[in-house]
């Protein structure tokens, strides 16, 4: 039987629907979530990245600001701008667009964004977080992998995933997410030397590597759940992901297509995360407004 395909389109709608609502209660409470984009340089396809998150902001009923600078602007007029929005109360969450300029220190940028407003989710900071189980910001993709394999309704709980691919922005905050849903996880690399013999134990696969074909029909145990995150090209320029999808298709349960399943959710859970630091800015405000009682505090409470 071939595999349910697991459309990223219509769970993404589905999710931005609670997002615009989420957004209206903050709106009328009169903190409406807002969003900087900034893009340094021009790159064709990080500005199709940018438009795509401006519109989605407005689609949710966001404010979003869009800073576009030329290739040659200062990695300390960047980092200036970003301090300057870090202090906005309007601006809940900031992202820069990478592939930066080459004179452009991109981990010095993102260790500039506050945390508060990392809604990307790729500090240093964030990425503690995540490893500890504390609230935070997690990565859009890993999070929208995960929402993927939530609306399967498969347990994760005592499964085993495998996640091909060992990067910081996807492979390494993917695992510790199928870790905190309590899957028993297996991360490979292109050091693995024998591929398939994990991914055939796998009850979930996760490709990440950004190199299509890398997972065929004959590596995938029956039954799996497969998630593709490539996005590659084929020899006729279509796009294609990491997975074989003619042939995986005859041998898993669930598999994500390319394009129309991880891509959507990106943004998706980008959105979400600016929504949730709004909320969790409101919820600051209002102890900071609070009355107050007029009682001094008890002995060794701060």
């Amino acid at each position: 039987m071939p595999a349910q395909l697991i459309d990223g389109v219509k769970l993404s709608q589905q999710l931005r629907a609670d997002i615009a609502a989420r957004a209206a209660k903050l709106t009328a409470s009169g903190r409406q979530p807002g969003l900087a984009v900034i893009i340094v340089g021009d790159d064709p396809a990080s500005h199709v990245y940018v438009r795509n998150k401006v519109k989605a902001c407005g689609e949710v009923g966001f404010h979003s600001v869009l800073e576009k600078y030329e290739a040659d602007f200062s990695e300390q007029a960047l980092l200036d701008r970003i301090a300057a929005l870090n202090v906005d109360p309007a601006i809940h969450g900031i992202l820069v667009q990478m592939p930066l300029p080459k004179h452009i220190d991109p981990t010095k940028v993102i260790e500039a964004i506050a945390t508060t407003k990392d809604v990307d989710g790729y500090s240093v900071l964030s990425a503690g977080e995540l490893v500890a189980n504390l609230p935070g910001f997690r990565p859009c993709t890993p999070y929208g992998c995960m929402k993927l394999i939530e609306s399967t309704g498969f347990d994760l709980r005592g499964k085993h995933a495998v996640v091909i691919g060992r990067s910081n922005t996807v492979g390494k905050p993917m695992a510790l997410l199928l870790l905190q849903a309590n899957a028993t996880v297996t991360i490979c690399h292109s050091a693995t030397p024998d591929l398939g013999y994990h991914t055939r134990q796998a009850d979930v696969i996760v490709a990440a590597v950004g190199r299509r074909n890398t997972v065929t029909a004959d590596m995938v145990k029956p039954g799996a759940i497969v998630i593709d995150v490539g996005m590659n090209r084929d020899d006729a320029g279509k796009l294609c992901g990491d997975v074989d999808f003619a042939g995986v298709s005859e041998v898993a349960s669930h598999l994500t297509p390319v394009p129309g399943g991880v891509g959507p959710m990106t943004i998706t859970m980008l959105l979400m995360n600016t929504v949730e630091s709004a909320e969790r800015g409101l919820g600051k405000t209002q102890e900071k407004t609070e009355p107050d009682s007029g009682m001094a505090p008890k002995p060794g409470i701060a």
